[in-house]
């Protein structure tokens, strides 16, 4: 680039030659240079006219503070709805815990009383004191990391109930499998082991609990299963067999009627026949057995526990356990 100089007092011309880069760095001096006395006239002009509410500049002041105050109000309106939100979640979420909270105590015996007891601690009276340190008010940040951290631990304390609860369903679920139920109301007749036979007169086994009732008395399951058999038996006369699971069977027999058929599922309590004197029978009555792994067991260990009838299906496994290995010894 070159600029060329005359003056009418001088024949000679003088020539100016400015390269590239020179006029790169002239441009950005200016720039500079600009840059410069605009904040100066932005600070000494515009900031005074602010303070001193000079009659227009101060007016284009009020719009530019106006529009940033816009929007910051925007951003916060925008957070804080973003909180609400995650506020509205966590609450949602405190009411489903708190619902599966009453379910869990409710089964595993606890009193919600005790639990709020338990989270609350009651402060003893007495005297208070100590230095006081002014708690500093969180910020936007910090809220939503706590909110975050809150989130995360109601949904691992739900997972926790949720697990907690369906062990305790599992549960049970399995003691509703356990025949701890009379099937019949009334006073126990014979009971189980050896007495005289009464037909032959002769010492004999009795593997099960006899309740002398009148024809037609309503007989009710012991406790939830499928119906494996019911069908007529020399010796039981119309006899009903229930499949508990894990080896576990009841049996009613002598029965004048037959309310349920083979293949059936029955719940504790639901009426499966009716008493009556069929088969090897002196009179109506219902005989009610209690096998495990087909061994007949004394049924009033069942009836009479108070734990469901867990410990007396252990103690019958555990009899079993050890009559076979006592058994595998011999034959070894």
């Amino acid at each position: 680039m070159q600029i060329l100089i005359t003056h009418g007092s001088i024949a000679r011309t003088r020539v100016l030659h400015i390269g590239r880069w020179q006029l790169l760095g002239a441009s950005l001096a200016l720039v500079t240079i600009l840059t410069l006395l605009s904040g100066t006239i932005y600070h000494f002009v515009f900031l005074k006219a602010a303070r001193e509410g000079w009659p227009l500049v101060s007016q284009v002041m009020k719009l530019v503070v106006r529009d940033e105050f816009a929007q910051r109000d925007r951003f916060m309106r925008e957070n804080l709805d973003a909180m609400a939100r995650k506020v509205g979640e966590m609450q949602a979420k405190l009411i489903k815990l708190e619902a599966i909270g009453e379910r869990v105590s409710g089964m595993a015996g606890v009193k919600p009383d005790e639990l709020i007891q338990v989270a609350k601690p009651v402060e003893a009276p007495g005297g208070k004191g100590g230095p006081f340190v002014p708690a500093n008010s969180p910020s936007l940040d910090q809220l939503n990391g706590l909110v975050g951290a809150l989130d995360e631990q109601t949904d691992q304390s739900t997972d926790l109930f949720t697990m907690i609860e369906s062990r305790l369903l599992e549960k049970r679920l399995a003691m509703l499998m356990v025949p701890n139920s009379r099937p019949v109301e009334g006073p126990v007749g014979s009971g189980f082991g050896f007495r005289t036979d009464p037909f032959s007169g002769r010492a004999a086994l009795h593997t099960g609990l006899d309740f002398p009732a009148d024809i037609g008395v309503a007989i009710n399951a012991a406790a939830g299963g499928v119906v494996q058999l019911a069908e007529v038996h020399p010796a039981y006369g119309n006899l009903i067999e229930i499949d508990h699971g894990r080896g576990l069977v009841t049996r009613y027999a002598h029965t004048s009627k037959m309310l349920v058929k083979t293949g059936d599922i029955v719940k504790r309590g639901q009426l499966i026949g009716l008493v009556g004197t069929s088969g090897r029978s002196t009179g109506p009555h219902l005989h009610f057995e209690v096998l495990v792994d087909g061994v007949p067991q004394n049924p009033t260990k069942f009836l009479a526990s108070g734990d469901g009838g867990a410990k007396a299906l252990a103690a019958a496994r555990g009899a079993r356990s050890r009559r076979s290995a006592a058994a595998a010894n011999d034959g070894g």
